[in-house]
């Protein structure tokens, strides 16, 4: 069953997210939807998910839900294989957390799709520090989804930062 706007659920209505989209809360990104929309479609991919945001426009062929409750949004978490998202910052540190596989795109403000560039300088640190696999425009997010077999585990990160951290912290703001 699809699932359309924001239509309460209880469960995930049987279905096993394989490939989790995820827009994030503060506005939509049609942009990329459309994209993966597109792809799922040509390649017969009944296994992918979104989460597109409000007001947006309405992907065609995959499953979607503008919000999700936290609780449900864990569930596709979980049963996802790999995450495609925004480059927010709360879903690349739970995709690490979990060692899935992410490919991220930056929302750009210049297109209207956030309030400035911070994405675009996340994904560029991302990409350099190496565990985040990115996309920065439309031509490369197809080229990635044309590869998703080849991208690897997120190196998982623990639930705190380090000591040496947390006391580098400590240091600077009391002394």
């Amino acid at each position: 069953m699809a699932t359309f706007g924001r239509r309460k659920r209880t469960s995930m209505d049987g279905k096993r997210a394989m490939i989790l989209v995820t827009v994030g809360t503060d506005l939509p990104f049609d942009r990329m939807v459309r994209i993966v929309d597109a792809w799922a479609r040509e390649n017969q991919r009944q296994d992918v998910f979104a989460q597109i945001g409000e007001g947006g426009w309405k992907p065609t062929y995959i499953r979607h839900a503008e919000f999700l409750q936290p609780v449900e949004f864990g569930e596709y978490f979980n049963a996802s294989k790999i995450i495609i998202s925004h480059a927010g910052m709360g879903t690349i540190l739970s995709a690490l957390f979990h060692g899935k596989p992410i490919l991220v795109m930056p929302k750009l403000a210049k297109l209207g799709e956030h309030r400035n560039e911070h994405q675009t300088a996340t994904a560029v640190r991302m990409k350099e520090i190496g565990n985040v696999n990115v996309a920065f425009d439309e031509d490369e997010l197809r080229y990635r989804l044309d590869h998703l077999d080849e991208l690897e585990p997120s190196r998982r990160i623990g639930s705190s930062a380090s000591e040496g951290l947390v006391n580098g912290i400590r240091q600077f703001i009391w002394e």
